[in-house]
C-alpha cells in the first residue's frame, strides 16, 4: 500500500461520510487509526475497502461504514466508558480508544485476543483493557457502561448487558432469529427497568456466542426469547396495485408494453444472472419489437468484440474473416452461446435479408479488450509459471464482483509475490491480443474504429490489462468505461438518429450511484455513464427473480452446473415482490407513475446477483448488495420462478439442439 494515510482519508471521505455518518469525533478516530495494522498479513491492499475481511479463528473484521455507524449510533463522547462485545482483531476498539476515556473489550477466541492486545502495545494504545470470555455476558466486574457495542449477531438482546448499562446508556447490537442476517438496534436505558429501542436497518454480522446468545451449533443459547414482529404486507401490496401482469416472453403481446421506451436513444436491458432462460427470452422479445417497430438499429451486447463480429457479420449475410475459428469458446460458454442467443441471431438475419445495408440490423459486443480471451490467456501462461499464481488469479477474476462481501473471498485472493513477478509478461500478451484484433477489425471494416481511436486504446491498453491482471474495482471501472464509449462509437457510427438495444447484467445497467457498488466503493458503470450522457433519453430496466434454476459455476473457469436458486431473502426487493403474488409483471419506477411505491423503496434494500459464478452456501455474502430500486432503474421486470437457459455445445451434458451456424463455425 502507497500511502495509508490518504487510504484513511479517502475511506473516510467516501465509504462513511458520504453514507450519512456525521459525528466529527468518530471521523477523525477512523481517520487515524490504521486498518491495515489489524488485517491479516498480505490483506493490507484490501484494508480500506467497505467490506469485512477474514482475521482468523473464522472471524471478520467489520466493514468500517458498519464500525462508524455503530460507534456514531452508541454516542460515544469523552469521559465514556466503553465495552466492546466481540473484540476481534481489535479495530474498532482501537477506534473508540482514540475518543473514549476508557474501553473494555471482550474476545472469547484468545489467539484474537493476544493478537489484539499486541496491536494496542504496539501502536501504544493504552486505555484499553482486553480479556478472553463469554462476552454474551458483558463485563459486570467494572460496569456499568456508558455504551455497548456487540460486534456478532444476537437472537435477542443479551439481558446481562442491557444491565450493565448506566442510565442513558446506549447498547447498539445485530439482532435477528436468523445467523445469515440481523437488524441493527439501538436500545437505551431511560429507567433501571425501562427501555427505548431502535432499529437502525439490515446488518451481516457473524453470530454472538455464548450463554446469552447462540450455542455452538446454531440453536439458541438463550432462555428469555422474545416474539418476533410481523413483516408488514404495505410495500407488497403497493407493488401488486403497481405491477402490469406479462404474459409469458414468448407470447406475440409480451413486449407491447416497452412500447413506453421507444423514443429513448438507449434502451438498456439486464438481468440478475447471466443463465437465466426467462431474462434471454424478454430481451429477445423486446429487441425484436424495438427494431421492428420502432427503428432501434443494432443491439450491443456484455460480450467480447471479436465473437460478437462474427455474429454481427452473419446476421448481415456479410462473408466471414478468412481461417475464423468458433465463437464464443472461452468460459463461461453458456452465457451467449444458448438456444435463446441463438433464436434472436436467426430473427435477425431473417429480419435484414431483403434490407440493404443501412437499413440492417447490427450484432456487437461491447468490450473490444476482449475481457474474455485476456483473462484466458493471463490463466494459460500462470498455470505454466506459477499454479498457485493461477489459483489466485481464478479467485480475483470470479469473485471480486461490485457486489462480492464474502470475507473468505478476500483470504483466497490475497497476492503472492510470484503473482507479481509474472505481471510485465501477461500485460505484454494482452497486448499484443488486442492490436491482433484491431488489425482484424479493419480489415473487417468496421470503420468506426478510426485510426485515432484504435491508437487510443491501444495508448491505454497496457493499464487497462494491469489494472485486470490484479482484479478489483479499478477494474470494473476501466472495463465499464470503454463498454460505454464503444457504445457511443457504435451510435456515432449508425448516424444521429440511431437507437441501441443494450443487454448486460443488472450491475452493469442499474445506474451504480444508487447501489453499495457506488456507494460504498465508488464504483461506476454504463447505466450511470449513459444517465449522465443520455439523461431520460437512456431507459435502465431491471430483471428480478425469486426462485428457481440457473446456469452457473463455481469458481472462474469451471464446469456449468444447472443450480437451484435458493428463495429470495426476507429483506430482500425481490422477496417484496414475491410477496406481492405476481407470478410475471413490469413495474414502472418512473417519477410521476407510482409515487407511494417509489417512496416505499427508495431505501436501501438487499438485491440479489448472480453472475457466471454462482455460490448458494454463502449467497448473502456473495450475492446480495443494498441498492435503491427507483433510482437504480427506471423499470423492473419481474419472473417470481425462473429456468436455466439451454446451453449449445457438445461440452455440455444438458446442451440443447445441434449447434447452427454461426455458432458451429
Amino acid at each position: 500500500m502507497r500511502d495509508p494515510q490518504r487510504a484513511r482519508e479517502r475511506m473516510v471521505e467516501t465509504h462513511i461520510a458520504a453514507r450519512g455518518v456525521r459525528d466529527r469525533a468518530v471521523l477523525d478516530a477512523m481517520a487515524t487509526v490504521p486498518r491495515e495494522r489489524f488485517v491479516e498479513p498480505g490483506m493490507e491492499e484490501f484494508a480500506y475497502e467497505d467490506s469485512p475481511l477474514p482475521i482468523g479463528a473464522g472471524q471478520t473484521i467489520s466493514q468500517p461504514y458498519i464500525v462508524a455507524l455503530m460507534i456514531e449510533a452508541a454516542g460515544i463522547a469523552t469521559g465514556d466508558r466503553v465495552l466492546e462485545v466481540g473484540a476481534g482483531s481489535g479495530y474498532a476498539a482501537a477506534v473508540m480508544s482514540r475518543i473514549a476515556d476508557r474501553v473494555h473489550a471482550v474476545e472469547r477466541h484468545a489467539s484474537l485476543a493476544e493478537a489484539a492486545q499486541r496491536r494496542f502495545d504496539a501502536l501504544g494504545y493504552r486505555n484499553i483493557e482486553l480479556r478472553t470470555g463469554d462476552g454474551s455476558r458483558g463485563w459486570p466486574e467494572v460496569a456499568p457502561f456508558d455504551a455497548i457495542l456487540v460486534a456478532a449477531g444476537a437472537p435477542e438482546p443479551p439481558r446481562a448487558l442491557r444491565e450493565q448499562l448506566a442510565l442513558g446508556g446506549r447498547l447498539v447490537v445485530p439482532v435477528g432469529d436468523d445467523v445469515a442476517g440481523q437488524r441493527l438496534r439501538r436500545i437505551t436505558r431511560v429507567a433501571d427497568d425501562d427501555y427505548d429501542e431502535e432499529d437502525l436497518g439490515g446488518v451481516r454480522f457473524v453470530p454472538l456466542i455464548g450463554e446469552q446468545g447462540w450455542a455452538e451449533d446454531g440453536s439458541r443459547a438463550a432462555s428469555n426469547h422474545s416474539a418476533g414482529h410481523a413483516r408488514g404486507r404495505s410495500l407488497p401490496q403497493l407493488i401488486a396495485e403497481a405491477a402490469e401482469p406479462l404474459p409469458a416472453p414468448d407470447a406475440p403481446d409480451f413486449a407491447a408494453a416497452f412500447d413506453r421506451f421507444a423514443a429513448c436513444r438507449v434502451v438498456l436491458l439486464g438481468e440478475c444472472s447471466h443463465g437465466t432462460s426467462e431474462f434471454y427470452r424478454a430481451r429477445d422479445a423486446i429487441t425484436r419489437r424495438l427494431i421492428e417497430r420502432h427503428g432501434f438499429r443494432f443491439v450491443a451486447v456484455e460480450a467480447d468484440w471479436p465473437d460478437a463480429a462474427a455474429v454481427n457479420r452473419h446476421v448481415r449475410h456479410l462473408p466471414q474473416r478468412a481461417g475464423a475459428e468458433p465463437i464464443f469458446q472461452r468460459f463461461p460458454t453458456w452465457m451467449w452461446r444458448n438456444a435463446e442467443v441463438a433464436a434472436l441471431v436467426d430473427w435477425l438475419r431473417a429480419h435484414n435479408r431483403e434490407r440493404d445495408a443501412a437499413r440492417q440490423a447490427g450484432f456487437y459486443g461491447l468490450d473490444i479488450y476482449n475481457m474474455s480471451d485476456s483473462i484466458a490467456a493471463v490463466l494459460a501462461y500462470l498455470d505454466e509459471i506459477d499454479p498457485e499464481a493461477a489459483a489466485v488469479a481464478r479467485e480475483r477474476y470470479g469473485c471480486l464482483t461490485p457486489w462480492q462481501s464474502d470475507p473468505a473471498t478476500y483470504g483466497r485472493a490475497v497476492l503472492r509475490e510470484g503473482y507479481r513477478k509474472c505481471e510485465q509478461a501477461v500485460v505484454r500478451q494482452c497486448r499484443d491480443l488486442l492490436e491482433r484484433r484491431l488489425r482484424y477489425a479493419e480489415a473487417d471494416g468496421e470503420r468506426f474504429l478510426d485510426a485515432a481511436q484504435s491508437a487510443r486504446l491501444v495508448a491505454s491498453a497496457e493499464r487497462y490489462y494491469r489494472v485486470m491482471y490484479y482484479g478489483g474495482a479499478e477494474s470494473w471501472n476501466l472495463r465499464d468505461t470503454h463498454m460505454f464509449e464503444t457504445l457511443n462509437h457504435l451510435l456515432q457510427a449508425h448516424g444521429d438518429d440511431a437507437k441501441a438495444v443494450v443487454w448486460a447484467h443488472n450491475s452493469h445497467i442499474g445506474d451504480a450511484r444508487h447501489t453499495e457498488m457506488g456507494a460504498a466503493r465508488e464504483e461506476l458503470n454504463i447505466g450511470q455513464l449513459c444517465r449522465e450522457r443520455f439523461g431520460d433519453a437512456a431507459a435502465l430496466i431491471g430483471f428480478g427473480t425469486h426462485a428457481g434454476t440457473v446456469a452457473a459455476a463455481s469458481d472462474w473457469g469451471g464446469d456449468m452446473r444447472i443450480a437451484r436458486v435458493r428463495p429470495s431473502h426476507r429483506d430482500s426487493v425481490e422477496r417484496l415482490c414475491h410477496d406481492a403474488d405476481v407470478p410475471r409483471c413490469l413495474l414502472d419506477l418512473r417519477a410521476g407513475r407510482h409515487e407511494a411505491l417509489r417512496r416505499g423503496l427508495l431505501a436501501p434494500r438487499l438485491e440479489r446477483f448472480i453472475g457466471v459464478i454462482y455460490r448458494p452456501d454463502t449467497e448473502l455474502q456473495s450475492h446480495y448488495a443494498e441498492v435503491s430500486l427507483p433510482q437504480q432503474f427506471d423499470a423492473y421486470v419481474w419472473f417470481d420462478q425462473t429456468r436455466a437457459v439451454t446451453p449449445l455445445g457438445p461440452q455440455h451434458p444438458e446442451a440443447g439442439p445441434p449447434e447452427t451456424f454461426p455458432f458451429g463455425l
